[in-house]
C-alpha cells in the first residue's frame, strides 16, 4: 500500500487505552492546527469501536477548539444507547484537559427500505482532468510555504477538480463546485474504514464553498475561516479507493458565517453520502490583522 495512504490509516486506527477511552495522534498538513476532518475522522473510529454488527449511518461533530498538532487527542466515548436497530455513541475528543470536538454517530444494523435518490450532477469525468498537484507556478508562489507542500507534495488522496483551480481568487462565481475524489491506492474490503477515510476527506474544501461569490481567498488575507460544525450522512455503501464525486454548493452566508452542503456520487451515479458544515466566515482588512490564537474565541 502506499506508505502516505498507510499511514494515515493508522492514524485513524486509534489506541485503546481503556473500555471507552482512546488515543490518536496528529499530522502537519499545512494547516494552522489540526486539521478538522482529522479530529471527525479518528472521533467516529472511537465511537466504531465499542459498536458491533453495525454500521454508521450518520455523525453530527462540533468544533470547540483547535488541535494542537504537537499533543496526543483522548477520545472519551459514551455508550449512549444500545437499541434493537440502532446504536448511539457520544464521543469528546480532549486535548490538555479541555473539549476540542463533540460527535454524536448513530449506527444501524443493516436492512432493506424504500429506495430513490438525487441525480447525479452531469460533469465530465475524472479521467483527463488534472490532479490537484498541477497548480500554475505562480499561484504556488502566492501561498504559504506549508501549504505549498500540501499541494505539491504526496497525498493518501487524489483530488481532480471539474473546474480549474485558482487558490488567489479574486472574481466572484456561483458558490457551486465538483471535485473527483479517490484513495491513491487499494483498499481492504472494511466498511467502517471507508467511512472514516470519507469522514476524513469530506472536511477538504467544503466551507471554502461560501466564499465564491465573494472573491475571497485566504492566499490575499482578506478571509478568515474555522470549522463550527459538520454532519455527514452514509446512505449506501461504498469505496472511497475508487472515484467518487464531491458536489458542493453553499445556499447562504449571512451573520459571519458560511454555510455549505455536499453530495458524493459513484461515478456510476449512486448517491452514497451527503454533508454539511457551518463555519465562521469574517472579512478582514489585511493591514490591520493581527495574529489570532482562534478565532473561534472571537465567535
Amino acid at each position: 500500500m502506499h506508505p502516505v495512504l498507510e499511514d494515515l490509516i493508522a492514524l485513524l486506527k486509534l489506541e485503546r487505552i481503556e473500555e471507552n477511552i482512546f488515543r490518536g495522534d496528529s499530522r502537519d498538513i499545512g494547516s494552522a492546527q489540526v486539521f478538522g476532518g482529522q479530529v471527525v475522522g479518528q472521533a467516529l473510529s472511537a465511537a466504531q469501536h465499542t459498536v458491533d454488527g453495525r454500521v454508521a449511518h450518520s455523525l453530527h461533530a462540533y468544533f470547540l477548539r483547535r488541535g494542537d498538532m504537537t499533543a496526543p487527542i483522548i477520545y472519551d466515548v459514551d455508550r449512549a444507547r444500545d437499541g434493537g436497530s440502532f446504536s448511539n455513541r457520544r464521543v469528546v475528543a480532549i486535548q490538555h484537559g479541555r473539549p476540542i470536538l463533540n460527535l454524536a454517530a448513530s449506527f444501524q444494523i443493516l436492512e432493506d427500505g424504500l429506495d430513490h435518490q438525487a441525480e447525479m450532477p452531469d460533469v465530465p469525468p475524472p479521467e483527463g482532468l488534472k490532479d490537484l498537484t498541477e497548480v500554475a507556478a505562480d499561484v504556488l508562489e502566492k501561498i504559504p510555504t506549508k501549504l505549498r507542500r500540501f499541494m505539491t507534495g504526496k497525498r493518501p488522496f487524489e483530488f481532480r477538480p471539474v473546474d480549474p483551480l485558482s487558490l488567489d481568487r479574486r472574481k466572484k462565481l456561483p458558490p457551486k463546485k465538483q471535485v473527483w475524489i479517490r484513495a491513491v491506492d487499494r483498499l481492504p474490503n472494511d466498511q467502517a474504514l471507508h467511512q472514516n477515510l470519507l469522514a476524513y476527506v469530506s472536511d477538504f474544501e467544503l466551507l471554502a464553498t461560501a466564499t465564491l461569490p465573494h472573491g475571497l481567498s485566504f492566499t490575499r488575507r482578506n478571509v478568515i475561516m474555522a470549522s463550527l460544525d459538520h454532519a455527514l450522512w452514509f446512505h449506501r455503501e461504498f469505496r472511497i479507493d475508487e472515484w467518487l464525486l464531491y458536489t458542493m454548493d453553499s445556499p447562504n452566508a449571512s451573520g459571519a458565517r458560511g454555510f455549505a452542503r455536499g453530495q458524493l456520487f459513484t461515478e456510476e451515479g449512486v448517491l452514497v453520502a451527503s454533508t454539511s458544515q457551518e463555519g465562521l466566515v469574517r472579512m478582514i482588512d489585511p493591514s490591520s490583522e493581527k495574529p489570532r490564537s482562534d478565532p473561534r474565541k472571537q465567535a
